[in-house]
């Protein structure tokens, strides 16, 4: 997802300005059944309107990241944004161009070029199945629930265990890769819990709940010394690895309702990194992480000089704004 992100150029089709006030209703301190809710205040003022977005709509459906063919990543989330402001024939349109990516396995490909099911499957099982359709929907969450990371696979346990390795403390939980055959990670493995968390609340299954501890888990195992979350290494080379701020906001998303000391020292560095990031998509997913725990900081407002640069993070800034005015299409 990232490197997508740097592979684009700057979009024609910017807003004019992101700002943004908040009042801190909980603090980090509180019980976590107080911290989990959603903060009521507004966070973000968007003044790019739905119609400019729907006009970035492709003639398919879909959406790009900023011109072109279209692409799962954005498409999702314009239908998310557009679904939380009404936007119903739009989002319908979307989720068509959806259903041609599905593939056999359950899962979904990134782009209708791409024959891989890949970690995008998440995104699209964040959609509630009336408005992807129960088959696409279904299939979605069968391919979730039977996708792990390779270390987390039986033949690459036994082989390890032939081979006389120890089982390192980070693979003991199962996570999601970005794609099948590799390595579990963060990223992936945060919207996975989202998306299973959402489906959670529509049906009760043993699957699903022990699915989303595991992945709860991982991240756990996963989290920095100083709190916060990167791609996935705890170490590298024999070295503590630092968090970065993108995929902190993830898993505290991920997290929402978790209330342990790993996690009260991510919603601090969280907090941190918000004052100091100039990063949209940052921005974006510390939005998201520390609303999830009610811990946006008092009078936050976006630097200065702000912009989004992909339909992407048009797309999310929006949706948390609608999500801020009670229009909930991410967790409810």
């Amino acid at each position: 997802m990232w490197d997508m992100l740097q592979l684009v150029q700057a979009s024609s089709v910017r807003p004019r300005k992101l700002i943004g006030e908040t009042r801190r209703e909980h603090s980090t301190t509180e019980p976590a059944s107080s911290r989990s809710r959603l903060c009521k205040t507004v966070l973000f003022v968007f003044e790019m309107t739905i119609e400019i977005l729907a006009g970035k709509q492709n003639p398919d459906g879909g959406w790009p990241y900023v011109r072109g063919v279209s692409w799962t990543e954005p498409t999702v989330y314009s239908i998310l944004a557009m679904l939380a402001a009404g936007e119903n024939g739009r989002a319908a349109r979307g989720s068509g161009w959806l259903r041609q990516v599905a593939r056999k396995d359950g899962g979904f490909a990134p782009q209708a070029g791409v024959v891989e099911s890949t970690w995008v499957t998440a995104l699209v099982a964040l959609l509630p199945p009336e408005q992807l359709g129960a088959a696409a929907h279904e299939g979605a969450i069968r391919w979730l629930l039977g996708t792990t990371g390779n270390e987390s696979t039986t033949v690459y346990r036994l082989r390890e265990w032939l081979l006389g390795n120890a089982r390192p403390a980070d693979q003991e939980f199962a996570g999601w890769p970005w794609t099948h055959g590799a390595a579990a990670w963060v990223g992936p493995t945060s919207l996975a819990i989202l998306a299973l968390e959402r489906e959670s609340r529509r049906r009760q299954s043993a699957e699903i709940a022990r699915r989303i501890t595991e992945g709860r888990q991982f991240l756990a195992t996963r989290c920095c010394h100083e709190g916060g979350w990167n791609h996935g290494a705890v170490q590298a080379l024999g070295y503590d690895s630092g968090p970065y701020p993108e995929t902190t906001g993830m898993a505290l998303a991920a997290l929402r309702g978790v209330d342990t000391p790993e996690v009260r020292r991510s919603i601090d560095l969280a907090q941190r990194f918000l004052a100091e990031s100039h990063s949209a998509d940052a921005i974006n997913w510390l939005g998201l992480g520390l609303m999830a725990h009610g811990c946006m900081p008092a009078g936050y407002s976006r630097p200065a000089g702000v912009e989004c640069r992909t339909l992407l993070e048009t797309s999310l800034a929006m949706l948390i704004g609608e999500l801020q005015k009670g229009r909930d299409v991410l967790w409810g």
